[in-house]
């Protein structure tokens, strides 16, 4: 057995932490205790997930102080030993009910920095990338974000500063800045170079830490901060 201390609230409730045993085998996850307490102990618990199988991200969560996706974390690696493990909903996002959290800051980050390619007026429609490009290898490890949010919610920046975009979103305008079709590099930059972006980043790397995909957002802005050096002098 296993003892989940799961925090909850709801619309109108006080927040509180409630105990669930569970059983647990060698290769039960945290999804699947959750899945079991709704099922069988407590179907007002509220927490979200979809494919099950570590592709979507939906199940991302803070287990005893750690950004982890539930479907990936097996309960026989949380060291029960030690206690109920502490399971809680992501840092800095609104919390709609329970574990399930409103994603919506991800979007308007990734808005606030022009997240969105902007192809040029010469630029193919479904224009192909090889694998084998320089430009698709110098991007390439840093184009698999799925929006998951647990590197915002592991970003200590991000809790004190609603202005700074984040992680992901400057993951993304790093891939973006590198992309020959696209045609609002000026625009970005303006983001890029305020006093809320790469310059309030402090390099952390917590972000990197927890990314499930492997992605490190700290290179991608360390990468960025370097562009921007080389674009300022230039400008002089």
């Amino acid at each position: 057995m296993a003892t989940l201390s799961v925090f909850r609230w709801s619309p109108g409730e006080p927040e509180r932490w409630q105990e669930y045993g569970v059983s647990a085998g060698p290769d039960t996850t945290l999804l699947d205790a959750l899945v079991e307490v709704q099922r069988s102990l407590d179907p007002t618990l509220a927490f979200r997930y979809a494919c099950r199988v570590g592709m979507c991200g939906s199940c991302a969560l803070v287990v005893n102080g750690r950004e982890r996706w539930a479907c990936r974390t097996r309960l026989s690696t949380l060291g029960r030993a030690r206690g109920p493990i502490a399971v809680r909903p992501l840092y800095h996002f609104p919390v709609l009910r329970d574990l399930v959290v409103d994603l919506a800051p991800v979007g308007e980050k990734l808005r606030a920095v022009g997240g969105a390619l902007h192809p040029g007026s010469g630029a193919a429609p479904y224009a192909v990338l090889s694998r084998e490009s320089s430009e698709r290898r110098e991007i390439d490890a840093a184009i698999e974000c799925i929006g998951c949010g647990m590197c915002l919610s592991a970003c200590t920046l991000v809790a004190s500063n609603r202005r700074f975009p984040g992680p992901a979103a400057l993951n993304r305008a790093f891939t973006l800045m590198r992309d020959h079709r696209d045609a609002a590099k000026a625009e970005r930059w303006e983001v890029l170079l305020g006093d809320d972006a790469l310059a309030r980043c402090h390099g952390q790397g917590n972000c990197t830490e927890v990314c499930p995909m492997g992605i490190a957002p700290t290179d991608s802005i360390i990468r960025l901060r370097r562009a921007a050096a080389r674009r300022l002098l230039a400008l002089r």
